[in-house]
């Protein structure tokens, strides 16, 4: 299963950009949708996710400035990024956690590129 992330981009400091990212065919019994990202030269790290119950859990790094949204009809997951700041210059990557029989799977995006800068 592809993830195609969407969204990303160059915005100056205090911008906003919203990241979406949707799944390539119909997933069944999707568990948690999360949005990771990777800064040059560091970890790839959990930036937000969103359980199945609407459950929400958000970095300590971007809590007050980014929202995660799902809309599990359309297998979309969002990440709404306001107050930017340059140390959120990353590569996003989404994530869906989906199981199948017995089997839970991850599937993830190709990563978009998003740049904080003046």
């Amino acid at each position: 299963v592809q993830l195609q992330a969407s969204g990303g981009g160059l915005v100056l400091p205090g911008g906003s950009l919203r990241l979406s990212c949707a799944a390539s065919k119909t997933l069944f019994n999707i568990k948690t949708m999360a949005w990771y990202r990777q800064a040059p030269g560091k970890q790839r790290e959990l930036v937000a996710s969103v359980s199945s119950g609407s459950t929400t859990h958000v970095a300590d790094s971007v809590k007050g400035r980014f929202t995660i949204s799902r809309d599990s009809a359309k297998q979309t997951v969002s990440l709404q990024m306001n107050s930017m700041k340059p140390e959120d210059t990353a590569v996003y990557f989404c994530n869906i956690q989906w199981s199948l029989l017995l089997n839970t799977y991850d599937s993830w995006g190709q990563g978009t590129k998003v740049t904080v800068s003046s």
